[in-house]
Order: structure tokens, then C-alpha cells, then sequence
């Protein structure tokens, strides 16, 4: 559209500059010389660009900032650490669906059954603001494969589980009555190392109703609930398919968290 007008535009200027100036044919000499003015007759002006209405601005959002969250584990002093040599502290089994055993300064969840579920509790252990580190080693682990922590662990065995799979992904679920509610599902993510033999730091920062999650010092997630907010510590296994699935847990340590 800008070419044709371009064209045009100047076409008419010149028109208009030829119609502004008077014509003069010569005539023969006579004794009177009668000058007639030219008739202007006035023709409407071409307007190109028409003006439009007025610019209404549009209505300037106003943008609120919110604190970001600090996702830092700041925590205190050490309440106690665990290094598995005391098989007392925590409850072992050997069945058909595997075997639970400590010994070189590990917990070992060995699963034998396809599909098998194991999980060990911390005796006489009840926690409810606290920061943990724990190491996590599986030696045989394929897939969905999953291994991680229970967390505020009551009586009647409500919890969290926080899950690590052998496929890089974590996970949060809430068993409440029997029913498992997943607050955060099945996400991959960069800091879990996929396969066996490999290991992990988890980590977990808990206070009041929030719940932060990390693993190899990478923040991963949180969740806000009002349900659980103390109990007990538990660790677990849990094979997806039909091969065998062993991980080792070491070095526990748990801190105070830093109240805000």
C-alpha cells in the first residue's frame, strides 16, 4: 500500500503545482490587451491519511511483587545421627518378599518378589520440625523402581513418602487411612541419577506444615499441609516389575531447623 501511494502522491503534487500557475499563449499585438483572470474553482482536498480518533491508552497493569521463597536448608544444631551399626534402632525382617538387614554401616531393603514393597521404621522416633540428610545407593534398580523416605510416620501408619526412581524421577505421596494421595506426582529431574549402582544425598527440610525436598543439594519441590506435622521416620523399597531390587541407606543425620 506504501508504494502505491508513493506513486500517486507525487503524480498529484505536480498536477497541483501546474494548475497553481498561469498559462500564457501568445496572441497577435492588438491595440488593447484585455487580461482575463482564470476562474479558481475550488476542488475538495484529498486527504490520505485521515486522522483517527483519539488514542485511548490501554489501562496500565499494576504488578504486585511476592517474596520469592528461599529455598535454602537452614537449620541448627545436630539432634543425632545414625550410621546403621545398632540393628536395634530400626525394624528388620527377612520374608519371602525379601530381607531387611543392617551391617557395614548401611540399612539394606533387598527385594526378591516381583513387585515387592519393604520398608523399615525408626523405633522410639517421633520429629516434627527438623532438617535431614540421608544417603540413598541403589546396587540393583531398573526403571519405576522406587526407594526413598517415609516422613511423619503417626501410629496408625499415615505418612509421606518421598520417592526416588531408578529412571530419574521423584515424587511425593501422602498415605492417609490407607489411601495414598499424590501431592506431587512423578517428575523427572537432573539431580536424581538414573540406574545402578549410583547414589544420592536426600534431603529434607520440615517445619509446621511446610515440607521441603531436595536431593544431591538441588531443591526440588515443596508441599503445604495441615494433616501430618510430626511422627515417626521410616525408609523403603518398592520394585516395579519383576527383577530383583536392592538399595543401601547411610550416614543419617538430623538438625533443628531454624525457627523463622
Amino acid at each position: 500500500m506504501r508504494v502505491v501511494v508513493a506513486v500517486i502522491f507525487p503524480s498529484v503534487l505536480l498536477f497541483g503545482l501546474v494548475a497553481c500557475y498561469p498559462i500564457f499563449i501568445p496572441v497577435s499585438p492588438s491595440p488593447t490587451i484585455t487580461t482575463k483572470h482564470p476562474i479558481v474553482t475550488s476542488t475538495p482536498t484529498i486527504v490520505w491519511f485521515p486522522p483517527t480518533s483519539t488514542n485511548t491508552p490501554l489501562p496500565t497493569a499494576t504488578l504486585s511483587i511476592t517474596p520469592t521463597l528461599d529455598t535454602r536448608p537452614e537449620y541448627g544444631n545436630l539432634i543425632f545421627t545414625d550410621n546403621f551399626l545398632d540393628s536395634s534402632f530400626w525394624t528388620v525382617s527377612q520374608t519371602a518378599i525379601g530381607r531387611i538387614v543392617t551391617g557395614k554401616q548401611e540399612l539394606c531393603l533387598a527385594i526378591d518378589q516381583p513387585q515387592g514393597y519393604l520398608y523399615s521404621l525408626r523405633r522410639d522416633t517421633q520429629l516434627d520440625d527438623y532438617y535431614l540428610e540421608i544417603t540413598a545407593s541403589p546396587s540393583l534398580c531398573r526403571g519405576d523402581d522406587e526407594y526413598g523416605l517415609l516422613l511423619r510416620v503417626s501410629p496408625s501408619l499415615d505418612f509421606y513418602r518421598f520417592g526416588l526412581t531408578c529412571n530419574g524421577k521423584v515424587r511425593v505421596d501422602r498415605i492417609l487411612n490407607g489411601v495414598a494421595s499424590s501431592s506431587t506426582p512423578p517428575t523427572l529431574s537432573g539431580a536424581v541419577p538414573p540406574g545402578a549402582p549410583s547414589s544420592s544425598r536426600i534431603a529434607v527440610w520440615a517445619q509446621s506444615e511446610d515440607i521441603l525436598f531436595y536431593v544431591n543439594g538441588e531443591y526440588l519441590f515443596s508441599i503445604r499441609d495441615t494433616v501430618l506435622l510430626k511422627g515417626g521416620l521410616g525408609l523403603y523399597a518398592r520394585a516395579a516389575g519383576e527383577e530383583a531390587m536392592t538399595v543401601n541407606f547411610s550416614d543419617l543425620a538430623i538438625y533443628l531447623t531454624n525457627k523463622q
